[in-house]
């Protein structure tokens, strides 16, 4: 396994590779959702081509400082379990070899970014749109892996890769839980244990609502509202800070629902936001 922190060497170390080659974008503290990513992945490239994982905890994303400085990094641990998991290559680069002290090109996506996280992460998906692209130049990725629990970023980079003819294939894979039924995310780790014995009703909620329709329940007030007093039940302060039902293509409110939809939420435990989604069938 080859690892690379300078941008300007890996294109050319790339070519070493049969493909296809396969990129796995993350910001690093990798878990078992990142490496069920690699998995998917390494089955993709087969024994002959190229699995490429990055670890870059990417600046231009975050629009709250404290979230930045808090996120976790365990580089040498992410490392070790990439050389175990079959990954062919790491880049790990600094901010400052990603961005230039000057630099004033971004990528804005208009549309899909503005509900769900979009809503009260200004600027997000613009960090997210223009590192995705930056990393798709410097691998040329035949396909590239993410995983669902990203609902609104997996749509927001197929838009884009769609409307900026990016020839890379944009997989997306489910998402991985613990036994508990929480989704799995690197920020589990900064729950309090009585928060985090907590956190699984966010699923239960989802779940709620998804029985609700799956018995012919079409209004999406009710089923917003179903999914709501679970989630607020909590004896842990947990706040929520987005809980919407979606067109699952489009993003857009839809009621009654009659087409593939997502509802999707965002909750805080104190300073620690938590995403989840469930996908209903129309």
């Amino acid at each position: 396994m080859k690892i690379i922190t300078q941008p300007a060497d890996l294109p050319g170390f790339l070519k070493n590779f049969s493909a296809p080659r396969i990129l796995v974008p993350t910001m690093g503290a990798l878990h078992e959702g990142h490496l069920t990513l690699v998995r998917h992945a390494r089955q993709l490239a087969g024994d002959s081509g190229c699995v490429i994982l990055t670890l870059f905890v990417n600046p231009t994303q975050f629009d709250r400082p404290e979230d930045l400085k808090r996120y976790p990094r365990t580089l040498e641990n992410d490392i070790h379990l990439c050389e175990s998991h079959g990954v062919d290559v790491v880049f790990a680069p600094e901010p400052g070899s990603m961005y230039q002290p000057d630099h004033s090109v971004s990528v804005v996506e208009s549309a899909l970014s503005h509900p769900l996280c979009g809503a009260t992460r200004p600027g997000h998906f613009d960090g997210v749109c223009t590192i995705v692209l930056k990393l798709f130049n410097l691998t040329q990725p035949d396909t590239a892996v993410f995983g669902k629990k990203d609902y609104q970023q997996l749509a927001v980079i197929r838009r884009m890769t769609r409307d900026l003819n990016v020839p890379v294939h944009i997989e997306g894979v489910e998402t991985i839980r613990e036994p508990n039924g929480l989704a799995m995310s690197s920020r589990n780790t900064r729950l309090t244990p009585k928060q985090h014995a907590d956190a699984p009703r966010i699923r239960r909620a989802l779940l709620a609502a998804h029985s609700a329709h799956e018995n012919g329940e079409t209004s999406a007030q009710t089923l917003l509202e179903i999914a709501r007093q679970e989630i607020m039940a909590t004896r842990e302060g947990a706040e929520i800070d987005y809980l919407e039902l979606l067109d699952a293509d489009s993003l857009q409110a839809i009621d009654p629902v009659t087409a593939p939809a997502i509802i999707a939420t965002a909750v805080f435990y104190d300073t620690v936001r938590l995403i989840d989604n469930m996908e209903l069938t129309g």
